[in-house]
């Protein structure tokens, strides 16, 4: 039996659209009205070839399914994250959220057992605010520190936290928070978890297979990520690596029976990688088509290399258009950056997003509460020429002033 996930690797960066057409006839990017180029934190643009091993239904029980393609993607995930021993991985149904409230609630304790577990939460941004909503609404012990949107946390900061406080057992932090596209310094705060003999718990939603990085080097006990963002497939599923004694240690503590990460692993452990409950199969198809292409691109180094490229030739752009960054240059990730919005009184996000949309592009609005922004991403099937387009495509859609000259898009960025 033939998976679609055998699929031929990408390979053009125009395949983000449906070849149907013979050979040269790509659609221009004006012409992008049903298609649009996705430039933002997830979902992504994905590959045609990723979109079509979606074309194929599998049954769940079957060991061509589950031996054949979620096993399989279990040990790539496991490789990708390290390559030392004693490290699984679950995968989960649901968006990264879910596995974030997975694992919070299947790994820290409950506060009725002999020894009361308590996180501290390094917190700068939407998704490190989300778990401790997360943590509040599971009655999980917590303590939050919180250093604002747009500063980097402050290692000693938190080397103050752990030492005034002995009851915190684990640390859980955001490695990239797309509210600003800032990188945290998660392998500064793995040496502090190391130190202190805590648990560390590691949302890497926007950054795995993206970003190069080694759960064992980074002292990471559980790693987040989701297959809608770097290693570019579709929404559907999350997962989670973990280390192995760490996750055997979870049996029975989760507040949920959906969501417990334990049982999930038990699961796909005992029964060759069958899930609970009904698998995502044609996302975990396009996963596996993704996991291929990550690899022929050149793994993840080569995939970081063009996301950085992306970046820094969307700023250098953008700033020659006269917007300015959110973050200085030093805190930016290559994965999404925020540009505050222009000042100009005419200026309106929703108006200046659908003349892009109308010209094939979507950005994303801004999620800063004390600064007015809008973010564009850099991931996904997404490459110079596009960069290059979009920019473009931004000077033609900035009604609010005129323009003495356009923006060449053949320009190499400063």
């Amino acid at each position: 039996m033939t998976f679609r996930n055998d699929l031929p690797c990408s390979d053009h960066p125009r395949s983000n659209f449906l070849r149907n057409d013979p050979p040269h006839t790509d659609p221009p990017h004006n012409d992008r009205l049903h298609n649009y180029l996705l430039l933002t934190p997830g979902p992504l643009t994905t590959s045609r070839t990723v979109k079509e091993a979606m074309l194929f239904d599998s049954c769940t029980w079957d060991d061509d399914y589950n031996l054949g393609v979620v096993e399989q993607i279990r040990q790539q995930l496991i490789s990708l994250a390290t390559s030392a021993a004693g490290y699984t991985s679950v995968l989960l149904q649901g968006s990264g959220s879910y596995a974030v409230e997975a694992v919070l609630g299947s790994v820290i304790g409950q506060q009725n057992i002999s020894r009361q577990n308590k996180v501290l939460i390094v917190s700068n941004g939407a998704y490190g605010a989300r778990m401790v909503e997360m943590a509040g609404l599971m009655g999980i012990a917590h303590h939050v520190y919180d250093c604002g949107e747009i500063a980097r946390p402050e290692v000693a900061a938190i080397e103050t936290i752990l030492n005034a406080d002995s009851t915190i057992t684990h640390i859980a932090m955001v490695h990239c928070e797309t509210t600003t596209g800032m990188l945290n310094p998660i392998r500064e705060v793995g040496e502090l978890a190391r130190q202190f003999g805590k648990t560390y718990i590691v949302d890497a939603m926007s950054s795995f297979g993206g970003i190069p990085l080694d759960v064992a080097e980074l002292g990471i006990d559980f790693l987040i990520s989701s297959a809608n963002k770097c290693i570019q497939g579709v929404p559907g599923f999350a997962f989670v690596i973990a280390r192995t004694d760490k996750l055997a240690a979870c049996e029975g503590r989760s507040r949920s029976l959906s969501l417990d990460l334990y049982a999930q692993w038990r699961c796909m452990e005992d029964h060759h990688g069958k899930w609970r409950f009904t698998s995502p199969t044609h996302t975990v198809l396009a996963f596996a088509q993704a996991l291929k292409e990550l690899s022929a691109e050149g793994g993840v180094v080569a995939r970081h290399q063009r996301y950085h490229n992306n970046q820094r030739q969307l700023v250098a752009g953008m700033r020659e258009l006269g917007f300015r960054t959110l973050l200085d240059d030093a805190l930016h990730s290559p994965i999404i950056t925020a540009f505050y919005s222009p000042t100009d009184p005419q200026y309106r996000f929703k108006d200046f997003y659908t003349r892009l949309k109308a010209q094939g592009f979507v950005i994303y609005p801004g999620k800063v509460s004390q600064s007015d922004c809008f973010r564009i991403g850099n991931i996904g099937e997404v490459y110079e020429d596009d960069i290059v387009a979009l920019l473009a495509a931004i000077n033609d859609a900035i009604y609010w002033q005129d323009h003495i000259e356009k923006f060449a898009p053949n320009k190499e960025p400063q």
